[in-house]
């Protein structure tokens, strides 16, 4: 046997032994030079290596980690080729990792350099498999101006020399197989910028789990598949016609929603037990996940997230987050998740200038930087970032079943000057300050959802008059088939926030909303926004003294859930949660000890299974037909009244009045003639309230009033809404 070179130390040696080997598997391995089977293996702490050829096992030659055969008289070994490694005394067998052929297919390699490999989480970061016979586990990582990636894991010491990954080309892609591997190791990628030199480890972007905080290396997942038991949900789900059904969702944090006595989270699993019953109580049909997506800091709430396609491992294991959406499924509660496409951290161990360049995001932080909350901006124009997000998406309703996506900070996304002052942002190709890449890839982001998941849902958070955002991309619309209705949410709340004294000279706020209502398909958010950050809880926005307060809150869910529009309510809020929501810590639940709460309480489930019961309150809540004004003018008594129509032609009188004088002899106008039940009243003494009201029901008189060929004559109670309907 011989060295290479005698005498000459050989450039692919020096490079591997300095780290900066670019292509390992044109050195490593088993080759034919000139003619002759040559291997070599390197691993700096052997102290003796074997290769097991035809002949047996024969002792390689070692030189500083680096051990060569030379099969010059011999057969060549078969591939993979198996090793015998002596190290301190102890010694094992294992399989080389460069004898391997290559695992991700070209087609694959082309799809994700065009922005359309949607299931790129099936190739890319880690994932067991048998490869050529072989168990193992297969390593993929994006990084286009490496001069080298390494695996690094607790399996070889954080050593970034012992396994250096093959680079696919032009792809920018790199891969390893390495066998043995084992879910629940710990991995991360050792990098080397190929024009600064600089070494620096990052996390695996694809990683599907992560170990827990404060540690950030990433976790090869068990694959172990998941017996779903929700196929008759996902058939139901496919034929549910959400335009014209109730939609009614409860938002929550999972860490701050119930914690154990020892101020401990509760796991996936629990909440599966705890939290399902406590939805299906409560009447509502979907529930929202702030995200869950992995992230290293609780008080970012899951917005700043680093692990795009792992549920966060403080709750359990993916395995454990899909037996929750099962549990969901099965109660028949729908699952939306919070997904944040708009931003993401500067933790230097994550995406951030991942190759060492600009790479997830922009160079320029007129493009890339958010000044606002400190992060950076994807660059929707890359293709592969369009990949590494479309498949993201994908992966959550694909391997978690999920139902919907509500799609975070829309407005940053649309606009190259949100939040930015004159000098401080790029225009686009055309001069103008939209992000013509965002709104392509948001276009792509809703075609894909509703292509590939029959029923599923998206949502945008978008505070700006943006046309079209819940209209077809092939009408020229952005695709969601929700948005979120921030004016009305924020002309509502400033008006209940007005003593009722004042509240005749903001009477605008409760009708200007009607002005633009069946524009885009709304959903009208009491979100966790709302009650942070000293905009204090809903409770305790509301003016007056206590009985006030709470006769207010009382008020304001219902017209919430009698206006058009799908609901959803940060958790709390149906409570009456005193103070501001905590990250730190769970619900006051120890409130509904208190009656005043407890009716509360009470009032939100009912008025959640009469949105669900009466077609009337969510068939037409997306058409115009499905609303008329009763009384909009009646400012000087703060009173409005409108009828709710469903498609079946049913309807509803609802009457609020936002005052705490009651109003006895109250004529309003009806469209048919008969016997009207009140069939809900904020005020009843069931809810904490004075329990004044209509009795056992009205008869209409054939008196025409306000267009209404019918009238009743109601008595309004004090800071309360009733609803009436015909029998």
């Amino acid at each position: 046997m011989k060295h290479d070179t005698p005498g000459k130390v050989n450039p692919h040696h020096a490079a591997l032994i300095e780290g900066r080997l670019h292509d390992p598997f044109a050195y490593l391995g088993l080759h034919q030079e000139f003619g002759v089977p040559v291997f070599r293996a390197y691993h700096p702490h052997a102290s003796r290596m074997w290769l097991q050829t035809p002949d047996g096992w024969t002792e390689l030659q070692g030189k500083q980690g680096l051990f060569l055969w030379r099969g010059e008289n011999a057969s060549p070994p078969g591939r993979p080729c198996r090793l015998r490694i002596e190290e301190n005394g102890h010694a094992w067998e294992t399989v080389d990792p460069y004898t391997f052929s290559p695992v991700i297919g070209e087609e694959d390699l082309f799809l994700f350099n065009q922005g359309r490999l949607l299931q790129a989480y099936r190739h890319i970061g880690a994932r067991r498999m048998t490869w050529e016979g072989v168990e193992g586990v297969f390593f993929a990582v994006w990084a286009p101006n490496a001069e080298r990636v390494s695996v690094v894991g607790n399996f070889n010491g954080w050593d970034g020399r012992r396994h250096p990954m093959r680079a696919r080309g032009a792809s920018g892609m790199w891969e390893l197989f390495v066998p043995g591997l084992q879910a629940g190791d710990l991995y991360k990628f050792e990098l080397r910028n190929r024009d600064t030199g600089h070494v620096f480890v990052k996390t695996d972007p694809y990683a599907r789990a992560y170990e827990l905080r404060p540690g950030t290396a990433a976790r090869v997942a068990a694959d172990s598949p998941y017996c779903w038991q929700d196929g008759a949900w996902l058939e139901e789900r496919a034929r549910f016609d959400w335009q014209h059904g109730p939609i009614n969702i409860y938002e929550l944090h999972f860490g701050s929603w119930q914690r154990k006595p020892d101020g401990s989270f509760h796991s996936y699993r629990e909440l599966a037990d705890t939290l399902v019953p406590y939805i299906q109580e409560m009447g509502y049909t979907h529930i929202e996940l702030m995200p869950i997506s992995e992230h290293p800091l609780d008080e970012s709430w899951g917005y700043q997230a680093t692990g795009y396609f792992a549920p966060t491992s403080r709750y359990g294991s993916p395995e454990d987050f899909k037996v929750f959406v099962d549990a969901c499924h099965r109660a028949g509660v729908g699952v939306i998740l919070d997904w944040v496409p708009a931003h993401f951290p500067t933790d230097s161990w994550a995406l951030a200038r991942f190759d060492g360049t600009a790479l997830y995001e922009h160079e320029d932080p007129r493009l890339g930087f958010h000044q606002d909350w400190g992060t950076h901006i994807f660059n929707y124009g890359r293709h592969e970032v369009q990949t590494f997000l479309l498949a993201s998406a994908h992966y959550w309703l694909a391997e978690f079943h999920i139902d919907g996506l509500r799609v975070d900070a829309v407005a940053s996304m649309l606009y190259l000057d949100y939040s930015r002052k004159n000098g401080e942002w790029i225009p686009n190709k055309y001069g103008g300050r939209e992000n013509i890449d965002a709104i392509e890839f948001l276009r792509s982001l809703n075609v894909m959802v509703h292509e590939e998941f029959p029923g599923a849902l998206t949502f945008a958070e978008e505070s700006t008059a943006w046309p079209m955002v819940s209209r077809p991309a092939y009408v020229g619309g952005l695709g969601f088939s929700m948005k979120w209705n921030m004016g009305w949410m924020n002309d509502t709340l400033s008006y209940m926030e007005h003593e009722p004294i004042h509240r005749r000279f903001h009477h605008n706020q409760l009708t200007f909303g009607q002005l633009y209502a069946y524009t885009e398909n709304f959903v009208l958010p009491f979100s966790h926004d709302e009650v942070v950050h000293g905009k204090r809880s809903l409770l305790d926005k509301m003016p007056g003294d206590g009985w006030q307060k709470f006769a207010n809150l009382r008020l304001l869910l219902s017209y919430q859930m009698t206006h058009p529009g799908k609901k959803l309510n940060f958790m709390g809020n149906e409570i009456a949660q005193g103070r501001e929501w905590n990250v730190g810590g769970e619900l006051d639940w120890w409130l509904l000890e208190r009656e005043q709460h407890q009716g509360v309480k009470r009032l939100a489930r009912d008025l959640n299974h009469l949105y669900r019961q009466l077609p009337a309150l969510h068939s037409q809540d997306f058409q115009v037909e499905g609303f008329n004004w009763i009384d909009c003018h009646d400012a000087d008594q703060s009173i409005i009244s409108y009828l709710r129509w469903g498609k079946d032609g049913s309807f509803v009188v609802v009457a609020l009045n936002f005052t705490p004088v009651p109003r006895s002899g109250y004529r309003i106008g009806v469209p048919q003639g008969g016997h009207y039940r009140e069939v809900f009243n904020s005020d009843s003494s069931h809810y904490g309230g004075s329990n004044l009201g209509n009795g056992e029901g009205l008869e209409s008189e054939e008196l025409g009033w306000m267009c209404q060929p019918h009238s009743l004559v109601v008595t309004l109670p004090p800071l309360a809404a009733i609803v009436l309907q015909r029998r």
